[in-house]
């Protein structure tokens, strides 16, 4: 599966772009920039119930966007 079509997938299942997470997380302020990877993951999984390979998907998209200091 290519990595767009996670990101499809994502979509399609919940309705939200990467960007709608990480406005939701900001708007209940659980967004922080020094955040690491698992605690998108673990809220990705109890939220919406996605994998963990589709919640890495995400967490790859905050990364590239530069919106966590992930090293």
């Amino acid at each position: 599966m290519s990595f767009q079509a996670y990101i499809d997938n994502i979509q399609s299942k919940t309705g939200k772009l990467p960007e709608d997470f990480k406005n939701e997380m900001t708007e209940k302020r659980l967004f922080n920039p020094d955040m690491k990877a698992t605690e998108l993951v673990n809220w990705l999984k109890a939220k919406y119930d996605l994998g963990h390979g589709h919640s890495m998907a995400i967490w790859a998209v905050f990364k590239a966007n530069k919106w966590v200091n992930a090293k």
